[in-house]
């Protein structure tokens, strides 16, 4: 029997919804994805990238957050490792942003659903939001069946954010626009995910 009111989901989504527009390696990540290989190859790694995210929901339900209250190290550790990969990614951006593009057929091996999932668990910033936000608008005690509408709404505006996010930047249009300024894009990308891979080690 699921206790939680649809004024508490409603309240849930439309929060969440806010914070997933704030651009973060993800948003960068596939935008950039759909734009040098289109819609069909970077829907996967949008998807992977939802679940990815969502995994830190189901999470902070199961009470991960408290380990990292109980633990602090475990969160450091976590900082430095997701950090790393994010430096690592923006590496590979900007190093690559002198390649042709590849092709839409066989190019973007790198772009898949796995890959989109350990970007977003690289990151354990979204582990304090969805506990911060979890404990504001939700009762403290939570039965299997709360825990599960709840988790199926996050995993849902993930999915649904990153399936438009990936159709929208893969459009013709704006395909184009990337095609005659692909150099400058992919470093910008590159350098903006830098700057969140080190703000995670150096803010453990």
């Amino acid at each position: 029997m699921i206790s939680v009111s649809a004024d508490q989901l409603g309240l849930f989504v439309a929060t969440l919804s806010v914070a997933i527009l704030s651009p973060g390696p993800g948003v960068i990540a596939v935008s950039q994805g759909a734009f040098s290989l289109g819609r069909k190859r970077a829907l996967p790694y949008g998807w992977g990238l939802a679940i990815g995210a969502s995994v830190w929901c189901l999470f902070a339900l199961l009470g991960l957050t408290v380990i990292f209250r109980v633990l602090p190290w475990t969160l450091a550790a976590m900082h430095l490792l997701g950090g790393a990969y994010l430096l690592y990614i923006a590496w590979k951006m900007w190093v690559h942003a002198v390649d042709p593009l590849p092709d839409p057929m066989t190019g973007g091996r790198g772009l898949n659903f796995w890959a989109g999932m350990a970007l977003n668990v690289s990151n354990p910033k979204p582990a304090l939001f969805y506990s911060a936000v979890l404990l504001s608008i939700f009762p403290a005690a939570l039965g299997l069946a709360d825990k599960g509408a709840i988790y199926a709404t996050a995993l849902s505006v993930e999915l649904l954010f990153y399936t438009a996010l990936a159709s929208l930047m893969a459009l013709p249009w704006l395909r184009d626009r990337y095609y005659d300024m692909k150099f400058w894009i992919d470093r910008g990308a590159g350098l903006a995910i830098a700057l969140l891979g080190l703000s995670l080690v150096l803010n453990p």
